[in-house]
């Protein structure tokens, strides 16, 4: 008997030096129950529509959002990354993965899509969400003051800047009668809202307007390919992934065939693009790192009002503008939060 019972010991011992092997390595799948027993550290599944590249620059500010509120990745939290990589059928089979694996939370960026495969995977794991449009009309959240739900986030509800984007559009180019919107047909849950944002933006202008769709690169040459076609004066691409982990393809033929675009992200604007609108990123993932931190504190979601961002962000590339033959106003480059010589 004692013999026996000094083996189980042996065996005990083996599973636990296991376990916090795996749990070094960041494979381990311990329950929560468990992990709140043993004190071991938490796990926030993180879920992208980027592929890591596209990720490194906001890894920081997520991180700092972290450490604000007591956690450290690699010391005191684990996080387990899963990417897309643009690939929006991928969503589901990701979010289920994090759900088997137990997680304290999940992180979703990218979109209102990531969020909601997370949503329909789990109604019991928090979700903080970082997404560009409305979570109340895409069956988020109940309201942005009161989430009622196991999510909230931050939401930058990107297609209200459409009409501030058709305004900077006229400025600089103000004999422009026929504006292009490249969307992605793929992005379900933000493209029919942006479209008709756009539509109803353009008509107040009076600006005849083209929808362009895209959603593998190949179509991305073909659109461009149809503006020149079209003879249309400037072109307006949507907030999506997959066109940021394009940015340089659209920013070089939108110069070889020298059409004035305007972006929703400031990085098209650093690799060469003309000229963004957009709220700031880097301090929208800060945020959301403070609220997952907070949620692994012990505060409940729907007690985390949906946060939207105060400012925007005007950059454009002087550079750029010289090769297209345009000259900025005055009234731009004065209201120009970044410009690039």
């Amino acid at each position: 008997m004692t013999g026996g019972k000094g083996a189980q010991r042996q065996r005990g011992d083996r599973m636990r030096r296991r376990e916090f092997i795996l749990l070094l390595a960041g494979t381990t799948t311990v329950p929560r129950a468990l992990r709140a027993q043993q004190k071991i550290i938490p796990v926030i599944g993180h879920i992208s529509m980027y592929s890591p590249p596209d990720f490194a620059g906001f890894v920081a500010a997520l991180r700092e959002g972290l450490r604000e509120t007591g956690y450290v990745e690699g010391q005191n939290l684990l996080v387990e990354h899963r990417w897309a990589e643009g690939r929006y059928d991928r969503l589901p089979a990701l979010a289920a993965e994090l759900v088997g694996r137990k997680v304290d939370a999940i992180v979703t960026d990218g979109g209102a899509s990531p969020a909601l495969a997370a949503k329909n995977a789990t109604s019991t794991i928090p979700i903080v969400f970082l997404i560009g449009a409305d979570p109340v009309a895409t069956g988020l959240v109940a309201s942005f003051a009161r989430p009622n739900s196991n999510l909230t986030g931050v939401a930058m509800q990107l297609s209200e800047l459409v009409p501030k984007r058709l305004e900077l559009v006229s400025e600089l180019v103000p004999q422009a009668k026929l504006i292009a919107l490249l969307v992605n047909p793929n992005n379900t849950t933000s493209t029919e809202r942006m479209v008709q944002e756009t539509k109803h933006a353009a008509a107040a202008k009076g600006l005849q307007l083209q929808i362009l769709n895209a959603g593998t690169g190949t179509e991305i040459d073909a659109v461009f390919t149809s503006l020149v076609q079209l003879q249309a004066d400037a072109l307006l691409v949507a907030a999506d992934p997959f066109f940021d982990s394009r940015r340089e393809q659209i920013v070089g033929l939108a110069a070889h065939y020298a059409i004035p675009a305007i972006y929703g992200l400031r990085d098209y604007v650093m690799t060469g693009g003309l000229i963004s609108y957009a709220p700031n990123l880097a301090h929208m993932y800060h945020r959301v790192g403070i609220y997952a931190g907070k949620i692994l504190n012990g505060v409940k979601p729907a007690d985390l009002p949906v946060e939207q961002p105060a400012k925007f962000e005007l950059m454009v590339n002087l550079e750029t503008a010289k090769a297209l033959g345009l000259t900025i106003p005055a009234s731009i480059l004065g209201r120009a939060d970044e410009v690039i010589e």
